[in-house]
């Protein structure tokens, strides 16, 4: 199975983030994990990887995961940041809206995001990963 270089939570939910962590680790099939605690971390973040100075430290995110329901920039208004970004920012960087909510209404407007590739419910599986990482990254 390929491997995704990094991956990038973007989530308020601490305990969310250290379980996700533990089960991308567990799959084997990357070698960064970064987290943002909200949109605007994961909007500064990606804009970081663009400085190539700190590639060590700024690994550009190959997938995404995020989260809908956050304080300061939540994960719709996060998309409507990352669309005004430099094209070669968003180049080759996969999103899957990975929420908790049961809001038809979030489900259809993260599907109908043209920058989300998936929407899937909270907690993410071993599967759910090697599967996003089969159909995206092969």
């Amino acid at each position: 199975m390929k491997k995704v270089n990094c991956i990038l939570l973007i989530d308020d939910n601490h305990a969310d983030n250290v379980y996700h962590s533990i089960i991308i680790r567990k799959a084997g099939i990357c070698n960064h994990i970064k987290v943002a605690e909200n949109g605007r971390e994961g909007i500064d973040y990606i804009i970081k990887c663009a400085d190539s100075n700190h590639s060590n430290d700024f690994p550009k995110p190959e997938l995404i995961y995020l989260d809908i329901n956050m304080p300061g920039m939540n994960g719709f208004e996060f998309l409507e940041e990352y669309e005004k970004l430099d094209h070669d920012l968003k180049s080759k960087i996969v999103i899957v809206m990975l929420s908790t909510s049961l809001n038809p209404d979030d489900e259809k407007t993260a599907r109908d995001n043209k920058e989300v590739a998936e929407f899937k419910n909270k907690p993410l599986t071993i599967e759910m990963l090697q599967d996003t990482v089969e159909r995206y990254f092969q």
